[in-house]
């Protein structure tokens, strides 16, 4: 899998990961307002706390696709740029070395 499609996949399903983690954190303190028993809304806020963490991860990891894809591209551009230049000046050296000067102390 390429990484613009490991980027394309991760962003949207980290955020919506972390946002499905902050609604059962609102049901989890919900349930502890209406007076629920303590082990209901625990497991609900620990089941939240696992969904905001992997939303977090998965965002992060998307993340680091997206740098590594700029960087790429980046490096990409400035190597072109050199390598033009570098054929530039190749090209011109040719033109430069191909007309021989004849040397002043040199007798025919």
């Amino acid at each position: 899998m390429s990484t613009r499609t490991k980027w394309m996949i991760l962003a949207p399903l980290g955020l919506l990961l972390f946002s499905f983690g902050l609604t059962v954190l609102s049901e989890a303190a919900h349930q502890r307002r209406i007076g629920e028993p303590t082990q209901v809304w625990v497991v609900l806020g620990l089941y939240s706390l696992a969904l905001i963490n992997g939303g977090l991860i998965m965002f992060g990891e998307a993340l680091r696709f997206r740098i590594l894809l700029d960087v790429r591209r980046e490096t990409r551009r400035s190597m072109r740029q050199l390598l033009r230049k570098v054929n530039l000046k190749a090209a011109s050296g040719k033109h430069k070395s191909s007309k021989k000067a004849k040397s002043p102390t040199k007798t025919d």
